[in-house]
């Protein structure tokens, strides 16, 4: 980008003359140094640089029009300079030379990471333990915080207003039913394809409706709204918490005494965790329809069959555990949008990144938590 030049009718002959007097150098300059104009060029300066110089001034009395070639020649002399270990005396050039000239110079430094060299396999380990610690401290810290305004909320004197969670409950419940029954209906069409071929050949079709009913309930409901509400509403929190902070919301609450995690992480935790046993409930009854559809469409099962069948398979235990497992799926992605909301870089990137990571994080550890789930399950012979 070029410098604002003076105009003039004719652009006169870039020079640049130098003297050197003990040890000390100056550089007088003159004329024109526009691009495509004539001038003296650096590198004849350079030659003329004697050993042990400890001191370059300037001499712009004369300057008259220039532009990014006067900064370009300037550079390269400086460099041959300071390379010496001379100093170099900025005082007689414009000032907005001395701005360009300190860009020009920070460039090279922003790209310096770039150049650097690898770090080895130890130190990479080491960085990456220290960031695991660091980051297991920080979910501690912001574990206790909520649960410190849980206890609040217990009794009475949380900062939490009624109509955000109430609008929040609206936004992550009967607003995400669509995209829950339509993803239900298909994992349940899917499972009743797949398990009804596979008992034709044994004759005993009338069993998908126990194969549908019992998959649903004890953990395709719960892990399809896990899944579903991690993309959509966890990485709304994060996204909201994370423009939030960006635009310094969060800081201003603060400021005025008042907790970000009482006023804005709580209502979301409590809305998600109230909202998804009711999410995974309806999923299970949508799941259930979608094999219905197939067990009554490509069989010869009649409804009553079907609908008899599923209510035999299932017990108040099945239909507790998928419940009591989404319980646990809603702390997961609330808890882990909002802390990567909170903790998200003050830029729009950073945002992005933290939406990223939110949806990520709460996938893996929903499956995770399942995966547990069935363990203890399993060891219970529940």
């Amino acid at each position: 980008m070029a410098m604002p030049i003076s105009q003039q009718n004719a652009a006169s002959l870039g020079e640049a003359t130098l003297d050197f007097s003990g040890g000390d150098a100056l550089l007088r300059i003159s004329g024109d140094w526009i691009l495509g104009g004539s001038h003296t060029l650096s590198k004849e300066i350079i030659e003329k640089l004697p050993d042990g110089v400890k001191r370059l001034s300037f001499e712009v009395s004369a300057l008259g029009s220039y532009d990014s070639t006067l900064i370009s020649m300037l550079l390269r002399i400086i460099k041959q300079v300071q390379s010496g270990g001379a100093d170099i005396d900025f005082r007689s050039l414009p000032d907005s030379v001395v701005s360009m000239l300190g860009l020009a110079v920070a460039v090279p430094e922003a790209d310096a990471k770039k150049t650097s060299k690898r770090i080895d396999f130890v130190n990479r380990v080491g960085v990456r333990a220290i960031n695991i610690i660091s980051n297991t401290k920080d979910y501690i810290s912001f574990f206790g915080d909520v649960t410190i305004a849980f206890c609040k909320l217990l009794c009475g004197r949380a900062r939490m207003r009624g109509s955000d969670l109430m609008m929040i409950i609206q936004r992550s419940g009967p607003e995400a039913l669509p995209i829950v029954a339509l993803i239900s209906f298909l994992v349940g069409l899917i499972l009743a394809f797949v398990g009804s071929i596979q008992l034709a050949k044994y004759g005993s079709e009338i069993f998908v409706a126990d194969l549908v009913g019992i998959a649903m309930v004890r953990e395709m409901g719960a892990m399809m709204v896990g899944v579903v509400m991690s993309g959509r509403t966890g990485a709304a929190f994060a996204a909201e918490l994370g423009s939030m902070k960006v635009n310094e919301e969060i800081s201003a609450f603060k400021t005025f005494g008042i907790s970000p995690i009482e006023f804005l992480v709580l209502p979301r935790i409590i809305a998600l965790v109230l909202m998804f046993p009711l999410l995974t409930i309806f999923a299970d009854v949508i799941g259930a329809l979608g094999g219905l559809v197939i067990g009554v469409g490509m069989f010869d099962v009649s409804y009553e069959q079907y609908s008899s069948r599923t209510v035999a398979a299932l017990n108040l235990v099945q239909i507790s555990t998928g419940v009591g497992k989404s319980i646990i799926f809603g702390l997961i992605v609330a808890c882990i949008g909002c802390r990567m909301g909170m903790a998200c870089q003050n830029s729009s990137s950073g945002v992005g990144r933290a939406t990223t990571s939110s949806v990520v994080q709460s996938i893996t550890w929903i499956i995770v938590a399942d995966a547990i789930f069935a363990v203890i399950f399993t060891i219970f012979d529940i």
